[in-house]
């Protein structure tokens, strides 16, 4: 697991959340880690000690404490769809099945704050350092 409770807590906290200090908050933190680093640090030379992946990892943990297992949502590219019709109801698939990474529920902040644990090809990113 990446952090603790309490610095979750604290971390909320100092963002205006109030996240109670129960089983369920735990069990928040152990599924955002499994997203962090299942997602992030797996196949990148980031571990959990690297800059930012602890406060990602509760970043991730606030989504899923408000709604438990959003980062373990099983879906298809083909649920990615916009509405593109009113009239005889018309969607339009806009998910990709062929780029890495194209079904994995994600977080622009997140994606941000690791960054660098990004490079190397997750959601087609190139290899080697990003400008932003």
């Amino acid at each position: 697991m990446i952090g603790t409770v309490t610095a979750l807590i604290a971390y909320a906290a100092a963002r205006g959340v109030v996240i109670a200090d129960n089983a369920a908050t735990l069990q928040a933190l152990v599924r955002a880690s499994d997203y962090i680093q299942f997602t992030y640090l797996s196949q990148s030379s980031c571990t959990a000690a690297s800059p930012n992946v602890e406060n990602a990892t509760y970043e991730a943990a606030m989504i899923e404490v408000v709604t438990p297992n959003f980062w373990t949502k099983t879906f298809t590219p083909a649920d990615q769809k916009i509405l593109t019709k009113v009239g005889s109801i018309q969607w339009t698939v806009t998910g990709d099945a062929s780029k890495s990474g194209a079904s994995i529920p994600r977080s622009t902040k997140i994606d941000t704050m690791l960054r660098e644990c990004i490079g190397g090809g997750l959601y087609g990113y190139s290899t080697g350092p990003r400008l932003v």
